[in-house]
């Protein structure tokens, strides 16, 4: 339900700011001007906003897809109330940690601009995994589900790797802090969780 409330809002937000009504240029990430104008709504409003259809399509349906798996085990870990506060705390709270790192490194650059809620999504994904990690996962062009404990560490190298490239306009920084933020979250909250995902492995 929490999951469908996001998207929801998200693709409501996105859909106004491809149409004309709202300006997209105030909603989105822009550290010079959260740094120097403190602007700190961006900091959490550019997670409601996407740079094209596809932008949002890719990222609802991998939320619509992952985040009631954290919904559900977040109930059953922390109680129905207590997991759906916590579910939406750990969505929030993603938009900003996983930009935080570009906050800082792009602070004097007025041309640096981010948008989309992927990082949030990365980490819902990861958190996901924590709890299933044998749980398949389809990559683009590859016919068969790859494990989450497979699947984990070959997309933090590949943001790692494409990060430290810098040759498109996708956050990948974004994208590897959300990931592990989601994985870091959910053992704050309760860390005996670490025993159940060992478990799940077989350890």
């Amino acid at each position: 339900m929490i999951t469908l409330i996001i998207i929801l809002i998200t693709a409501g937000v996105s859909i106004l700011c491809f149409n004309g009504t709202l300006d997209i240029r105030s909603w989105v990430f822009n550290a010079y001007q959260v740094w120097h104008r403190k602007q700190w709504h961006r900091m959490l409003s550019y997670g409601l906003v996407h740079g094209g259809w596809g932008h949002l399509v890719f990222n609802m349906l991998t939320l619509y897809f992952f985040g009631p798996v954290v919904e559900q085990y977040f109930a059953a870990a922390f109680g129905a109330t207590a997991g759906a506060i916590l579910f939406v705390v750990l969505y929030v709270s993603a938009i900003a940690v996983s930009t935080a790192g570009d906050l800082v490194k792009y602070r004097d650059d007025n041309q640096y601009n981010a948008l989309g809620a992927s990082g949030a999504v990365s980490a819902i994904l990861f958190a996901s995994i924590l709890f299933e990690p044998k749980m398949g996962i389809y990559i683009f062009m590859i016919p068969i589900p790859v494990p989450g404990y497979i699947f984990a560490p070959m997309y933090l190298l590949y943001c790692w790797y494409m990060a430290r490239r810098n040759m498109d306009n996708i956050g990948h920084t974004a994208h590897f802090w959300g990931a592990v933020y989601g994985l870091v979250f959910p053992l704050l909250c309760k860390p005996s969780i670490l025993g159940h995902f060992l478990a799940q492995l077989g350890f």
